[in-house]
């Protein structure tokens, strides 16, 4: 009888193998390239840049990258590194995050209602909608009124003596 068990364990656990196998194999290959797509984010950000981006996490306030950085330059995206923000833009609220009162361009950002947490807010993505930035609020200065209350992880800080270099130089106009 224990045979019969073994046996039975054993052959459960190929059939289930298999078909994990073949469900893969047979996906389509949208599902697939998400899934690479997935294992590249993964091998490309640090876990908490992936766990902000991809699975809208926050970082602590105060302890942070960029919430108290005054050097001039750029902000893009760590999924697209597409030019978010800029440090012409960038003021302190006070909230330990970075704060905007505007991106650089508005068509780099997507806001999206957001009621997670028991509050209604406005989710801040990428265009492309790929990367969770932040939020944005009605509480900021002028001229915008906006502030866009973004994650460290979500972005990557080039100084302005670096754009050219970085590829970024037409970005130089922002800083005259």
């Amino acid at each position: 009888m224990q045979g019969l068990n073994v046996f039975v364990l054993i052959s459960s656990f190929v059939f289930s193998f298999t078909l994990c196998v073949l469900s893969f194999a047979m996906e389509e290959p949208s599902m697939k390239n998400n899934k690479n797509m997935i294992c590249d984010l993964k091998a490309s950000l640090t876990p908490l840049q992936y766990q902000v981006t991809q699975e809208k996490g926050t970082e602590m306030p105060f302890h942070n990258a960029y919430w108290d950085n005054h050097r001039e330059g750029i902000y893009v995206d760590v999924v697209t590194g597409k030019v978010l923000f800029s440090s012409t833009d960038k003021f302190d609220s006070g909230t330990g995050w970075p704060s905007f009162n505007s991106p650089v361009e508005p068509a780099v950002v997507s806001e999206k209602r957001d009621m997670d947490h028991g509050m209604v807010r406005v989710e801040v993505q990428n265009a492309e909608g790929t990367a969770h930035l932040g939020h944005v609020f009605d509480d900021g200065p002028g001229p915008t009124g906006k502030r866009y209350c973004i994650n460290s992880a979500a972005l990557r800080f080039i100084a302005r003596e670096d754009l050219e270099k970085q590829g970024y130089g037409n970005y130089q106009h922002l800083f005259k």
